[in-house]
């Protein structure tokens, strides 16, 4: 498909990718000059873009962006290098993709001043972009992982199943588990447990919206028991379960009765 749009397109997706997609800028590179895409990406606006990916069902979160909102945040002599355009299908900004997953969660479940918060959230994520465009193409942080392991970590935390070791993890991006934890905090800014529980409690809060009971939610992610799941909430999102659950069933049902 060849296509161009007036907006800066940022897209997360959020279910394991066929590692097929690919894409290239025609106004920029070779016919053959193809490069992949990644879980979370930005079509630049005014770049006509050639993509290629198998059919396949997906469920992502999309921004778009008018460029202004954007360039406020970058240099005046800001160009579209090569490195830059390559940089931009494949964006390992964690702080990003969890403000994408955040937003996808809070439309979701709208709360108190939610299209404030969520006005708020689309303007830090506006400058979060803005920063890492600015950022690409130059030297990852010393000691970070490469975009490709972090990207391997991601797609294997989002599957909705028993949380993998660090040895796993390891073995999958081809690291000793101190190399892993090390670089990934030098990446992330926190630790690589902590980011496991943070993913982990996002895809608790889907299925808990889903209206799936407490014990079937700690089943699916594999925790021992509905105590441990509880209290792994709670460390993550402040709230039970339960009182998550009843929240966003009794906001489900308020904006029911107003419509």
């Amino acid at each position: 498909m060849i296509g161009v749009s007036p907006q800066h397109w940022l897209q997360l997706s959020l279910l394991p990718s066929t590692r097929t997609e690919r894409a290239r800028f025609p106004e920029h590179w070779q016919p053959h000059h193809f490069e992949p895409i990644g879980e979370l990406f930005l079509l630049p606006a005014g770049e006509p873009v050639h993509t290629r990916s198998e059919c396949r069902a997906q469920v992502t979160v999309a921004c778009a962006f008018e460029p202004e909102a954007v360039q406020d945040w970058l240099d005046e002599e800001f160009e579209w290098t090569d490195v830059r355009l390559k940089g931009s299908l494949d964006l390992a900004s964690p702080t990003i993709r969890d403000l994408l997953v955040r937003l996808r969660s809070e439309i979701r479940s709208p709360g108190m001043a939610s299209e404030t918060l969520v006005e708020l959230m689309a303007g830090h994520i506006a400058v979060e972009l803005g920063r890492h465009l600015r950022l690409v193409g130059e030297r990852r942080p010393a000691g970070g992982l490469a975009s490709w392991r972090l990207r391997t970590i991601e797609e294997r935390l989002a599957e909705v199943c028993a949380p993998p070791s660090l040895q796993e993890l390891a073995q999958l991006v081809g690291l000793s588990v101190r190399q892993l934890a090390r670089g990934f905090r030098a990446s992330h800014g926190r630790s690589i447990g902590a980011h496991v529980a943070a993913v982990r409690a996002e895809q608790a809060k889907q299925l808990l919206a889903s209206a799936a009971c407490v014990k079937s939610v700690a089943d699916a992610l594999g925790f021992s028991s509905t105590a441990n799941f509880t209290a792994a909430f709670r460390r993550v999102t402040g709230e039970t379960p339960r009182a998550y659950q009843a929240r966003v069933a009794k906001d489900s049902t308020s904006r029911s009765t107003r419509v």
